[in-house]
């Protein structure tokens, strides 16, 4: 068993135990967001959340084990997703990627937002014109340090 074999019987039991991952983030006690991402094999849990998940989905001490250990990071299977909805991310960098890096340089300085510090919010909105995903997303700052 890997932890892509993992990934696909959490996925496995999430549906036939017909449960959310919002759910499954009150389970581990973290955010949906955070969660997810985790289960879906980009972050490592403590052997706490990794036990309370297993209970929960019914999964086998090897898989608890694996949700332990660091992950190889990056999930997508190709440089250009293909994938319509994780295209569109794709191409938001795309056509505002420049736009992203331009403000942040010119409001803070030289450096990155931090994908390690790092939160993120998805809400739906209602809208009488059809509903709106809000992702709201939130690193810390990390400037360039000269020496």
């Amino acid at each position: 068993m890997n932890r892509n074999d993992v990934t696909e019987m959490i996925v496995a039991k999430k549906i036939a135990k017909k449960l959310s991952w919002s759910k499954l983030a009150e389970v581990v006690g973290l955010s949906k967001e955070w969660t997810t991402a985790a289960l879906l094999g980009q972050m490592t849990l403590t052997y706490e959340q990794a036990t309370a998940v297993g209970a929960t989905l019914d999964l086998p001490e090897e898989a608890i084990t694996l949700l332990q250990v660091v992950p190889y990071k990056g999930s997508l299977p190709t440089a250009v997703p293909t994938d319509p909805l994780i295209y569109r991310f794709y191409e938001l960098v795309s056509v505002y990627g420049s736009t992203f890096k331009e403000l942040i340089h010119e409001e803070f300085g030289d450096g990155i937002m931090s994908a390690i510090d790092f939160k993120m919010d998805l809400k739906r909105e209602a809208n009488p014109l059809g509903d709106r995903v809000s992702i709201t997303m939130s690193g810390k700052f990390l400037p360039y340090k000269t020496y």
